[in-house]
């Protein structure tokens, strides 16, 4: 009940700024015109004009997307007239991509370890199969990542490699549970969370992860600097359901709307947060560092 108050505000909202700008579905159409085809999606157009025609629509899929293309003020500007004043008592952080990021190539590692078990396939041939198989639909559960994930990573890694073989799939998970197979994204984190923290800012993980999250970040020795964490293993919801980011807003204590993440899949993270109410701030492009992340919160380091 609360997604969809939240989803009706939303809409509401977005609804009164299309309808103050006449020239919004013009804007859109010499936009759409311009933008070409983008990761075999249909670019932003498809998106742009939905939005244009439909405010359910452009809060369902465009997110943040099409606001300055469609007239209207800037995202902070529509953030204020749903919620007033913007406060950010807590950051949310997503793991792998923002926080930690692999050591070496996945493809790379797989044929290494692999190559002892009669694994062939090159690094591109392993990658292209990986991706293959991380794209279909996961039918066994209604999340990829349950408990440990073992289930649906022994699929990733037997349709990635070819090989079945369950001591090459242990050694492989096991190895990505080591602080050797992943480093942090950002070597001032430490330095830069500790201010926020020290500014009265929370802090929380929020990860499409299996339970193997912990112990990697009590490896990293970061796992200390946050006040909590919402693993989609454990919390049962996966971004870009808004659950998890809801989850991690009760574990701090705040209200979303004075939330804000920071992730690097703008589906997952961006748009996901923002149906849960939070502020979001795309990793790579509206931020490139976490103390560019305090600065926008307020925070000095």
């Amino acid at each position: 009940m609360a997604i969809m108050a939240r989803r009706t505000k939303l809409r509401n909202a977005l609804s009164k700024l299309i309808n103050k700008t006449s020239d919004n579905v013009a804007k859109f159409r010499t936009f759409s015109r311009s933008v070409p085809r983008l990761h075999g999606l249909a670019g932003f157009s498809s998106a742009a004009a939905a939005a244009a025609a439909d405010p359910e629509v452009a809060v369902s899929r465009s997110r943040g997307m099409g606001f300055d293309i469609l007239g209207v003020k800037d995202y902070e500007d529509y953030r204020r007239s749903l919620y007033g004043d913007i406060t950010h008592k807590a950051l949310l952080v997503d793991a792998v991509g923002t926080l930690v990021a692999p050591s070496q190539p996945m493809a790379q590692i797989y044929r290494q370890i692999g190559e002892k078990y009669g694994v062939v396939y090159s690094e591109n041939e392993i990658l292209n199969r990986y991706r293959r198989a991380y794209e279909q639909p996961w039918g066994q559960s209604r999340l990829r990542y349950v408990k440990d994930g073992r289930p649906f990573w022994q699929y990733i890694v037997s349709s990635s490699t070819g090989c079945s073989d369950l001591q090459y799939f242990e050694e492989l998970y096991n190895y990505y549970t080591t602080e050797k197979a992943w480093h942090l994204c950002d070597p001032d984190a430490e330095k830069v969370f500790r201010a926020i923290k020290k500014a009265g800012v929370k802090l929380a993980v929020v990860s499409n992860f299996d339970t193997r999250l912990r112990p990697l970040l009590q490896a990293l020795d970061c796992d200390h600097w946050f006040d909590a964490m919402a693993v989609s293993a454990e919390v049962a919801a996966e971004k870009p359901n808004p659950m998890i980011f809801l989850k991690a807003c009760e574990l701090l204590g705040v209200n979303p709307e004075d939330a804000v993440h920071v992730g690097d899949d703008r589906r997952n993270d961006i748009w996901g947060a923002r149906d849960a109410g939070c502020d979001a701030w795309l990793w790579g492009s509206d931020v490139h560092s976490f103390k560019e992340v305090a600065q926008r919160i307020g925070v000095q380091v």
